[in-house]
């Protein structure tokens, strides 16, 4: 009898445990943007010749990374763990879109960002924005003026373009991951911005 009132006592406690637990709000592990910052919208060709327009991506969540293809370390990083985001996101990744917007227009040509996504996942996104464009998204996401010339600067990657801008489905900033952060903290964070929003 006294063991089965300690197997009883043990569902007890298990049970308020797990329901405190259900309880408590998610923790994000990105940077959260609070409040939401709305971002100005823009249209750039992708490496397929298409017009990729950021307002039309409503009720998807949009990843950004400033990146450029002769990246040696960041970039091709960033795009590896981005392949794993997408797997551990399962069904969700139909909603989320994955861009990398080149701070090298000059070099990343179509063909170059084609060659260079389809290494990694044909379905990523890849940008190639006039200098104008460039110029304004690199203040706007606090990348710099000169991206490329900072981008390249490995000795401080905190002036790099190494961080992942989240956009949620109504165009509003939410989420900044830092280089790093690991494929399973990018995919449940972005599984929770999808319920969220």
């Amino acid at each position: 009898m006294s063991k089965l009132r300690s197997i009883l006592a043990l569902l007890l406690v298990s049970s308020v445990l797990l329901l405190t637990a259900c309880g408590r709000p998610y923790q994000y592990t990105a940077t959260v943007l609070e409040p939401a910052k709305q971002v100005t919208d823009f249209t750039i060709n992708d490496q397929n010749g298409q017009p990729f327009t950021l307002s039309a991506q409503q009720g998807k969540v949009t990843l950004i990374f400033f990146g450029y293809t002769n990246c040696p370390d960041f970039c091709p990083t960033t795009m590896g763990d981005w392949k794993q985001v997408k797997q551990l996101l399962g069904e969700d990744a139909a909603n989320v879109r994955f861009v990398l917007l080149s701070v090298d227009p000059q070099r990343d040509t179509p063909e170059a960002l084609k060659q260079y996504l389809d290494h990694f996942d044909p379905s990523f996104i890849g940008l190639r924005p006039s200098q104008e464009q460039l110029d304004q998204l690199s203040q706007e996401y606090g990348v710099g003026a000169d991206a490329h010339t900072q981008h390249m600067e490995v000795a401080d990657p905190t002036r790099h373009g190494t961080y992942s801008y989240a956009i949620d489905q109504s165009g509003r900033w939410r989420l900044l991951f830092s280089y790093g952060t690991h494929p399973e903290q990018i995919a449940d964070d972005l599984k929770q911005l999808l319920q969220s929003s």
